[in-house]
């Protein structure tokens, strides 16, 4: 339970957060850009949510991601990176963003069980506070590998092997957009009236942002399924730079990401009027971006049409799409499952978490899988991941 000295420091940080805010949207001419907003509400120095010192991740934080969850997702992972590893003849693995550190151990561990650890685990992170959190449960669960953990502050040239991004997408900063009572494209803006914040609409200020809401608009038309006026939701216009710097770092390998998200098509639907963005604070989601600044999530989901193009356009090919169920399925999760069967408590665990990474209503359809691979050949019955149901036709 939170005391009241926690209250009094949560609303000094908000505040301060806030008038860093106020000072851009000054500088900006009097709007502030949604993406450049969520930007600094995430990674702002000091004081966005995902580079301050609060606990963000389990049941003491914000939110559950799967590897909190089960060490079987960590074990299917691990099973997929084998792979890769093995065509290349060994190789490293960088994780994007490692959270709490629960995945790089458990990929670690496996890994090592199958007789091919990573030459090097890599960690880009932005956060100082998560790494140390990282560095703290490595050493815990995984000492005997942690001289292979290297943190990185960018991405290296000339990168051999996995490059993982599990919940990454999605806390990419995104810009938003509505149709006006015309049709007509509208940026999603941050003012601050009175000394507050609000969120308004006004004609586009980000290039690219008209263009790229009118193909979205013209493909809704196209399948008998236009936007209405009133219409709001979200784009990320940083995803095609972010691939491209990662095509160019990766020489020979995959890159495996793992969020939730839909095709393009499934994404812009009418009755999907006020898009997808959501804010996850103490386990309780939300849609106000401007409350509990630096201290809550703010989220949305991945449009995995366009990664794949993001990834063509960098020189990577779609080596596989499909739900988060089916990927653990063919990465071996009934394999792994088995392996617990001796102790009936630990299968138990082993169990309920097993239900709430590929059951339909927890995370199994909502989560999606896609590898982009270059130089890199599958094995002749291909890509574990998606041997039991590709889904790329959907894209």
């Amino acid at each position: 339970m939170a005391t009241d000295q926690d209250q009094t420091d949560a609303a000094a940080h908000a505040a301060a957060l806030e008038a860093l805010i106020h000072a851009e949207i000054e500088r900006a001419g009097g709007a502030l850009a949604f993406d450049r907003f969520m930007d600094l509400a995430l990674y702002a120095p000091g004081l966005g949510y995902y580079v301050a010192g609060a606990t963000k991740l389990g049941a003491s934080g914000d939110f559950v991601t799967a590897p909190e969850l089960s060490p079987l997702f960590g074990g299917c992972v691990a099973a997929q990176c084998g792979e890769v590893l093995a065509a290349l003849g060994g190789g490293d693995l960088l994780e994007f963003g490692a959270g709490s550190g629960a995945l790089a151990a458990q990929v670690l561990a496996a890994l090592a069980e199958q007789g091919v650890p990573p030459e090097r685990y890599l960690i880009l992170e932005p956060s100082p506070d998560l790494a140390e959190r990282q560095r703290a449960l490595l050493a815990e669960r995984a000492p005997c590998w942690l001289e292979r953990v290297h943190w990185v502050q960018r991405l290296p040239e000339g990168f051999r092997g996995v490059m993982l991004a599990n919940e990454v997408l999605d806390a990419m900063p995104v810009h938003r957009f509505a149709l006006g009572a015309g049709g007509e494209v509208l940026e999603c803006l941050v003012t601050a009236p009175d000394g507050g914040l609000a969120l308004v609409t006004g004609a586009p200020v980000s290039p690219g942002l008209a263009a790229a809401v009118e193909r979205i608009t013209a493909l809704a038309r196209a399948a008998g399924r236009p936007l209405p006026p009133g219409y709001r939701s979200e784009l990320n216009l940083r995803l095609g730079p972010w691939m491209r710097a990662v095509a160019d770092a990766l020489s020979a390998g995959m890159l495996l990401l793992i969020d939730y998200g839909y095709p393009r098509a499934e994404y812009y639907l009418p009755e999907r009027r006020d898009g997808t963005l959501l804010c996850h604070h103490r386990h309780q989601a939300h849609a106000d971006p401007l409350a509990n600044l630096g201290l809550q999530d703010i989220t949305a989901h991945v449009d995995f049409t366009a990664v794949a193009e993001a990834g063509a356009a960098a020189g990577l090919g779609l080596a596989g799409y499909t739900s988060q169920a089916q990927f653990l399925i063919g990465c071996g999760l009934d394999r792994l499952l088995a392996a617990g069967a001796g102790d009936p408590a630990a299968m138990l665990d082993l169990a309920a978490g097993a239900k709430q990474l590929i059951l339909p209503s927890a995370m199994g359809e909502r989560f999606q899988a896609m590898a982009l691979t270059r130089a890199v050949e599958p094995p002749a019955s291909g890509w574990c991941g998606f041997s039991v149901r590709d889904l790329s036709g959907r894209l």
